[in-house]
C-alpha cells in the first residue's frame, strides 16, 4: 500500500482560485460581480511569505480584493481523509513515486487529478489516479470565502521492509464474533506500527511475514471493537490463526444495499431483514407484519388473515416465489406456515397487482425465498412458549449444491394438559400444529435448478371425556406442495419453467368414548367429513430488456385440480338432509383446469416516465363442459416530477371463482358452476422521499364489483343452504373506495418504523327483509349495505430501536373502528319493542339500520437482547400482543338482566351486552444462530 504526502510548498506555488468572477471596475472595487457580468474562472499564483500564502497586489486587484484589507491571505486546505493506493496485482512491493496535481473544489473534494510526473511502471500511475478522488480536504479559503485550489500531491509506493531469511509466517482469517462472517476490510497493525502490516482479502484471509519471537497484533475493522492479540513464533514456524472481533452491534439496523426491482407497479410495499422479524406483536413472523400495512383490516385482533381494502380474506392471494399456497397461518392465530429464515423479503400489493398474478379479486402477499448462502454451514434453533423449530443450510462448493431444511412443531397440547391442573374445564380442548420446508438448489451452467417442498398441519378440537357416550370433534387442516423450477439465460433474457404438485385437506372428525368387553373405556373415531383436493400445475416465463427503454415479460401457467368429499362413519355432518347428494357445495367433488397467459411491457419514454401495459387471459374449465374465459387488461403509469416526488396511477380487471371467508379445499373448484366473480381496481397516488430516512406515500382507490358471489360463512360452517340456492347462486354487485396514507422510516440508523392510516367504505347490493315488531318479515327490499368486513378507519404505528448495548425495544399501536353488526361473522343488531299486550322482547333490526361493533385499540411491545459468542449468537426476546389488555368486542348478546333486592327481582332491563375476546399473547423466546 502506498504512502501519500502533499509536496512541500516552494516560495511561489501556483494555486487556482476557481470560480472567482471577474466584472467591471465598480465590481472590482467592491469585490463582488455586477448583475450583468459574465462569470468566468481565472487562475492566479499564490506566493509563500512569512505571513503565509498571499496574492500579489496586482492579482488581488484583478479579483476585486483589497490588499490593504488583509483579505489576500489564502488559508490552504488540509487533508482530512486519505485514500491509499493499492499495488496492482502482480506488482506488490514494487517501488515507485507518482506526482499529481489536484484540483480541490470549494467542498474539499478532488474534482480533477493530473499527472505531473509518472512512475516508471504505468500501472502504479494508474493506481494513484484511481485512488486520488477518494481524498478529502478542508476547503481552502480566501478572504473568509471557500475557493478552489490546485496543489501538488505525491503517492509513494514504498516496498515493505525486507525481513531476514529466517522470517516466520503468520496466516489466518479475521471473522466477526458470533456470526463467523469474514471481515474483508480488516487491518492488522504489527507491534504498534502506525501503518498496517497487512489487510484482509474478500474472504477475510491474510498472510504476514514476521521475525521470530513475540509480537503484538492490533486488528481493526469498521463496526467492530479493536482487539489486540499476542503471538509468539519460533524460527521457520508457520502459524495459522482465526481472530474474532466483537461487533459493536449484533444484527445492526443498517441500510442494506439491494438489487431491488425497479418500481413499475402502482403500489408495492417491500419489507426486509428486521422489518419482517422484529415488529412487536407479530411473534417474529414475516407475514404477520402485513396486518400493520395501510389498506389492511382484520377479522379480530390477533387473527392474521388480512382484509385488503374491504374484500373477503379469500380474495387476497398468498404466494411463495410465484407458487400459490392455500393456508398462510397456523390455527388462524399462530405463526405462518413457513419458517422465517426461509423468507428474505415480503412484497405486499394492496391494489392493482401486476399481470403475473391472476385468478384473484383483491391484493397479493408474496414471500420471496432467501437465496442459499454458499460460504459455510448455517444453523438456527428457536423455542418459545408455543412452538419450537430449527433451520439448517449446508452448501457443497465442489458440486455447486445447497441443501436447506426447516421445521416447527407446537407443544400447545402439553401446555393445555398442564393447564388442566388449574382449570379442569379445559381438559377436553386440544390444539397443535407442525410444518416443514426443504430446499435443494443446484447450479447448472449459468442457470439454477431448485426443488422446494413444504407442508403444514393444524389440528384443533374438543376431545371426548372418558365417560360412557361422551362425544368430541375436531378440525384438521393440512396441505403439501412440491415445486421444481429451473432458471437459465434464454434468448438474451431470463427464462423460467416450473412444475408444482399439491395436496390440500380440510376435515371434521367425530370421536366418541366406547367401552370394550371388559368395560375399559377408550376413545374411537366414529366419523369423518372432509374435503380433499389434489393438483398439478406447470408454468413458464421469460423476461428480457429489449432496449434501454423497453422491457418485456411473458408467461403462461396451467393447473389441474381434482377434488373430492370423504364421508365415513354413521354420523351425518351438520345440516345434512337426504337431498344433499345433489348439492355441489355439500359434496364438492369436481375436476377443473385453470389456465392462463400474460404479457407485459415496461416502457420508459423518458427519464421521468414509466408506462407498464399488460394483458392477462384466463380460462376456467369445469368438468363436464363448463368453461369461463376472463380477459384482464391492466395498466400502471409512474411519473417522476422530481428526483424525490413521483405520481402514479393504475387500473385493471380481475376475476376469481366464488369465495367464502378463507380458502376451503375443493370449494373454489366446485363453486365454478356459479360463474366467476369480476371487478376492477383503480388506484392513483404519490410517493415522496422527503429526505433521507423518510418516505411518504398516499393512495386513493375505487374498486367496483360487477359480479360478486361471496357465500355466507355461517351457511358454510353450519352446512346450511338458503332456499333456491341449488338452482342459482346469489350473485350481487358492490364497490369499495378509500385512501391509504403511510410515512415510513426504512431500516437504518439504528431504527425503523412507520405510521399508516386507512379510510374505507365497502358496500354490497343485497336483498333483505323488513322485520315487524313480532319478528316476522313484512317485505323483502333491495338496497346497498355495508359489507361484513368494512372497517371505516384503521391506524397503525410501529417503531423498533436498537441501542448500542444490543438491547432492542419496540412498540406497536393499533386502532380500528368496528365492523357492521349484520349477522355475518358476528351478531345481528336487535331492537327492543313493546307489544300491544304490554309485553316486551328483542326482535331483529333491519339490516340497513344495523349498528356497528365497538372500536378497538391495542398496544403491543417487544424487548430483546443479543449476545455474540465465539461462533454463534444468542437472542432472547419477550413479545407481547395486546400489552394494553384491551378486550375486543366481536358480537353482542341481547338479553334481559334483573336487578334484585335481596332475592326478589325489582327491575328487568333489556341489555345489549358485548361479547369480548381478551386475546393477550405473551411470548418469551430464545434463538441461537450458528
Amino acid at each position: 500500500m502506498s504512502k501519500r504526502a502533499p509536496m512541500p510548498h516552494p516560495r511561489a506555488v501556483r494555486w487556482v482560485l476557481a470560480l472567482v468572477l471577474l466584472s467591471g471596475a465598480a465590481a472590482r472595487a467592491q469585490g463582488v460581480p455586477s448583475a450583468t457580468s459574465e462569470p468566468r474562472a481565472i487562475e492566479v499564483d499564490v506566493h509563500a511569505t512569512d505571513a503565509g500564502q498571499v496574492l500579489s497586489a496586482e492579482d488581488a486587484l484583478r479579483l476585486g480584493l483589497s490588499p490593504d484589507a488583509g483579505d489576500t491571505t489564502l488559508v490552504p486546505p488540509s487533508l482530512t481523509a486519505d485514500a491509499p493506493a493499492a499495488w496492482p496485482e502482480g506488482l506488490e512491493g514494487t517501488p515507485g513515486e507518482v506526482e499529481l496535481e489536484l484540483l480541490v473544489d470549494v467542498e474539499g473534494r478532488v474534482a480533477e487529478a493530473k499527472v505531473t510526473r509518472a512512475a516508471s511502471e504505468p500501472r502504479l500511475t494508474d493506481a494513484a489516479l484511481a485512488a486520488a478522488p477518494g481524498l478529502r480536504f478542508t476547503p481552502a479559503t480566501l478572504g473568509g470565502a471557500p475557493v478552489a485550489v490546485r496543489l501538488p500531491f505525491i503517492y509513494r509506493f514504498t516496498p515493505p521492509v525486507q525481513v531476514p531469511a529466517s522470517t516466520t509466517h503468520l496466516t489466518g482469517e479475521v471473522r466477526a464474533r458470533g456470526t463467523r462472517k469474514p471481515l474483508s476490510d480488516a487491518a492488522l497493525f504489527l507491534d504498534r506500527a502506525a501503518e498496517p502490516a497487512a489487510t484482509t482479502d474478500a474472504q477475510g484471509r491474510f498472510t504476514l511475514d514476521v521475525t521470530p519471537g513475540p509480537h503484538t497484533l492490533e486488528v481493526r475493522a469498521p463496526g467492530h471493537e479493536t482487539t489486540t492479540f499476542t503471538e509468539t513464533l519460533t524460527r521457520g514456524q508457520t502459524l495459522q490463526v482465526i481472530y474474532r472481533l466483537q461487533p459493536r452491534e449484533v444484527n445492526p439496523y443498517e441500510t442494506v444495499v439491494r438489487d431491488e426491482r425497479p418500481r413499475t407497479e402502482v403500489t408495492r410495499i417491500s419489507l426486509h431483514e428486521q422489518e419482517i422479524r422484529e415488529v412487536p406483536g407479530t411473534l417474529g413472523d414475516p407475514f404477520r407484519v402485513v396486518m400493520l400495512m395501510p389498506g389492511v383490516g382484520s377479522l379480530a385482533s390477533g387473527i392474521s388473515y388480512p382484509v385488503v381494502r374491504g374484500s373477503q380474506p379469500a380474495a387476497t392471494g398468498f404466494f411463495l416465489d410465484g407458487v400459490r399456497i392455500p393456508m398462510l397461518y397456523h390455527l388462524l392465530l399462530g405463526p405462518a406456515v413457513v419458517h422465517p429464515d426461509f423468507i428474505d423479503t415480503v412484497d405486499f400489493y394492496p391494489g392493482a397487482p401486476p399481470v403475473q398474478y391472476g385468478r384473484m379479486l383483491g391484493g397479493v402477499v408474496e414471500g420471496r425465498l432467501s437465496r442459499p448462502r454458499e460460504d459455510r454451514l448455517h444453523f438456527t434453533a428457536y423455542a418459545d412458549l408455543i412452538n419450537a423449530g430449527g433451520f439448517i443450510e449446508q452448501p457443497f462448493e465442489s458440486t455447486g449444491t445447497s441443501v436447506s431444511l426447516a421445521g416447527r412443531f407446537s407443544y400447545s397440547a402439553l401446555l393445555i394438559s398442564l393447564a388442566t391442573q388449574v382449570l379442569p374445564e379445559v381438559d377436553k380442548v386440544h390444539a397443535g400444529f407442525w410444518d416443514y420446508q426443504a430446499r435443494v438448489e443446484q447450479k447448472v451452467g449459468r442457470g439454477r435448478l431448485r426443488l422446494f417442498a413444504l407442508g403444514s398441519s393444524d389440528d384443533v378440537g374438543i376431545s371426548p371425556e372418558l365417560r360412557r357416550r361422551a362425544d368430541g370433534a375436531g378440525v384438521v387442516s393440512r396441505f403439501h406442495r412440491i415445486d421444481l423450477r429451473g432458471t437459465h439465460p434464454l434468448a438474451g433474457g431470463e427464462g423460467e419453467v416450473g412444475v408444482t404438485l399439491g395436496w390440500d385437506g380440510l376435515g371434521l372428525n367425530g370421536e366418541a368414548t366406547r367401552a370394550d368387553a371388559g368395560g375399559q373405556l377408550f376413545i374411537e373415531k366414529v366419523g369423518e367429513y372432509s374435503l380433499r383436493q389434489a393438483s398439478v400445475s406447470a408454468r413458464a416465463g421469460w423476461r428480457r430488456a429489449l432496449t434501454s427503454s423497453l422491457d418485456v415479460a411473458v408467461g403462461t401457467d396451467v393447473e389441474h385440480r381434482r377434488s373430492a368429499t370423504v364421508i365415513t362413519g354413521s354420523a351425518h355432518p351438520p345440516g345434512w338432509r337426504p337431498s344433499d347428494d345433489a348439492d355441489p357445495l355439500k359434496r364438492p367433488s369436481a375436476l377443473a383446469t385453470f389456465s392462463g397467459a400474460y404479457a407485459s411491457a415496461t416502457w420508459r419514454p423518458s427519464d421521468t416516465w414509466v408506462v407498464t401495459p399488460g394483458l392477462r387471459v384466463d380460462a376456467y374449465h369445469l368438468v363436464p363442459g363448463m368453461t369461463f374465459t376472463a380477459v384482464e387488461p391492466r395498466l400502471s403509469v409512474r411519473h417522476s416530477l422530481t428526483d424525490t416526488l413521483t405520481l402514479k396511477g393504475g387500473a385493471g380487471l380481475y376475476h376469481q371463482p366464488p369465495t367464502v371467508l378463507i380458502h376451503v379445499p375443493a370449494f373454489d373448484t366446485a363453486s365454478l358452476r356459479y360463474g366467476l366473480q369480476s371487478g376492477a381496481q383503480f388506484d392513483v397516488g404519490a410517493e415522496w422521499k422527503a429526505f433521507e430516512g423518510l418516505e411518504l406515500s398516499a393512495d386513493a382507490y375505487f374498486n367496483p364489483l360487477s359480479r360478486a358471489v361471496e357465500f355466507d360463512l355461517m351457511d358454510v360452517v353450519e352446512n346450511q343452504r338458503r332456499r333456491s340456492a341449488l338452482r342459482e347462486a346469489t350473485a350481487t354487485t358492490g364497490y369499495a373506495y378509500g385512501f391509504d396514507l403511510m410515512a415510513r422510516h426504512p431500516l437504518g440508523r439504528h431504527w425503523f418504523g412507520w405510521v399508516s392510516y386507512s379510510f374505507l367504505q365497502s358496500k354490497r347490493k343485497a336483498r333483505f327483509g323488513r322485520i315487524s315488531d313480532d319478528n316476522h318479515v313484512l317485505e323483502t327490499v333491495e338496497g346497498t349495505l355495508p359489507f361484513a368486513f368494512e372497517q371505516a378507519h384503521t391506524f397503525n404505528a410501529a417503531l423498533s430501536y436498537k441501542f448500542g448495548n444490543n438491547w432492542t425495544v419496540g412498540t406497536v399501536v393499533h386502532f380500528n373502528t368496528g365492523r357492521p353488526e349484520t349477522g355475518q361473522i358476528t351478531s345481528q343488531t336487535q331492537r327492543w319493542v313493546t307489544n300491544p299486550d304490554g309485553s316486551s322482547n328483542w326482535v331483529r333490526q333491519d339490516l340497513d339500520r344495523a349498528q356497528r361493533l365497538a372500536p378497538f385499540f391495542r398496544v403491543d411491545a417487544r424487548i430483546a437482547k443479543s449476545w455474540a459468542y465465539q461462533d454463534f449468537t444468542l437472542d432472547a426476546s419477550l413479545d407481547v400482543l395486546n400489552l394494553s389488555a384491551q378486550q375486543e368486542v366481536v358480537a353482542y348478546e341481547y338479553r334481559l338482566e334483573s336487578e334484585f333486592s335481596g332475592s326478589t327481582p325489582t327491575d328487568i332491563k333489556p341489555t345489549r351486552a358485548p361479547v369480548r375476546i381478551p386475546i393477550i399473547l405473551p411470548l418469551l423466546g430464545l434463538k441461537a444462530t450458528y
